[in-house]
């Protein structure tokens, strides 16, 4: 199941491993983000890739609020009930926190189809955390990016031999991909290759989602008291995501700023590997761009209790603390110690699982482990 263009540029390299198998039989349920030409109508990455997808379930992006964001989690259900009663899927593979897939999770757990969730047991301090974790309790098989998240998941009452550490699928094809030169990619923006730029990805909180505003003007504040060129991401479509794209909009104009709907999952990474800094709260700053060593200001709460590399600085958002934080960050050595989250073989690791695993109707019957 793939909900945003997050999602599936992180599972992109594992989907490919499951759609050559042998044993396996891959097609994709595809809702949310990816319908919405808003967004960038990223299912045409989907269909690019050659993935079969089983069916869409369309949802409004508007308004963006949290009462919307509640009501779509109900619109998926019954799509995603209809999918899977004319697909029959022996297993539903879903991976991370959002409304997405809590839908999926209590859709697939209804008709008793078996749901491995990719990235259980994370921590992260917002509503994404209890949602990670919903997701969890309705879920089988837990496929966690680190020894820490097996732990934590297995104190929550799962099984421990259902409960296997296979890293970070979003770091699978960042070895193999190649990134082309800085100038070039400077260039693609039309930005100047000489100057330094970062690379600016900022979501919004929905507990503090009337604040969102406040917080991009900080963050765009903090920037231009610097001499860095900036390219920047529009935000995903929770509450407060208009002000957030409003506060993009409004700088647009100004000298050296790219401003981006959405980038191929190519071209991101390219962004980021040449990245002077890279400053917002996407979870990319916490697990991929430590493959760079790119520096990361992680600003808010977030990603506040998320294992994270040397590579990051949490800073509140305000824009003093911000500006000292990117001019700190500037300053600093890229960081070179391995990525915590894993070694970039997650896809084949997740593979070798589902090629092998036991779908009996006792995996079914979850109780909680004394």
């Amino acid at each position: 199941m793939s909900g945003t263009r997050a999602d599936f540029g992180l599972m992109r390299s594992t989907l490919q491993r499951i759609s050559d198998s042998d044993c396996l039989s891959l097609s994709v349920l595809v809702t949310g983000m990816h319908l919405d030409r808003r967004f960038g109508h990223t299912v045409d990455e989907i269909v690019a890739a050659g993935f079969p997808i089983t069916a869409r379930i369309p949802v409004p992006s508007e308004p963006a609020t949290g009462a919307a964001m509640a009501r779509h989690i109900g619109i998926m259900i019954g799509g995603m009930v209809d999918a899977f009663l004319g697909q029959r899927p022996d297993l539903v593979l879903l991976l991370g926190d959002r409304g997405e897939m809590l839908a999926a999770a209590i859709a697939a757990v209804h008709l008793n189809v078996h749901i491995a969730h990719v990235a259980g047991g994370d921590r992260t301090g917002t509503v994404d955390e209890p949602i990670r974790h919903a997701v969890s309790k309705l879920s089988h098989f837990h496929l966690t990016g680190t020894a820490q998240s097996r732990e934590r998941l297995i104190r929550m009452g799962e099984k421990p031999e259902q409960v296997i550490v296979v890293g970070a699928p979003g770091l699978d094809d960042i070895a193999d991909m190649p990134i082309p030169p800085r100038a070039e990619v400077l260039r693609s923006f039309g930005l100047d290759p000489a100057l330094p730029f970062a690379l600016m990805l900022y979501h919004p909180v929905l507990q503090d989602a009337d604040h969102a505003g406040r917080e991009v003007s900080d963050i765009l504040a903090a920037l231009e008291s610097t001499d860095l060129q900036l390219v920047a991401l529009m935000p995903n479509s929770d509450a407060g995501s208009d002000a957030i794209r409003a506060g993009l909009e409004g700088s647009a104009a100004r000298a050296a700023f790219a401003l981006r709907t959405h980038l191929p999952r190519a071209e991101f990474l390219a962004a980021m590997a040449h990245a002077d800094v890279m400053i917002g709260n996407s979870s990319a700053g916490i697990v991929e761009a430590a493959a760079f060593g790119t520096p990361v200001v992680n600003v808010g709460p977030r990603q506040k209790l998320r294992e994270r590399n040397a590579n990051v600085v949490d800073v509140d958002c305000e824009a003093d603390a911000i500006l000292k934080a990117v001019r700190s960050s500037l300053a600093a050595s890229r960081a070179t110690e391995p990525n915590i989250y894993g070694d970039g073989r997650s896809g084949a690791r997740i593979c070798t699982f589902l090629e092998s695993v036991e779908l009996s109707s006792n995996v079914l019957d979850k109780v909680f482990q004394d």
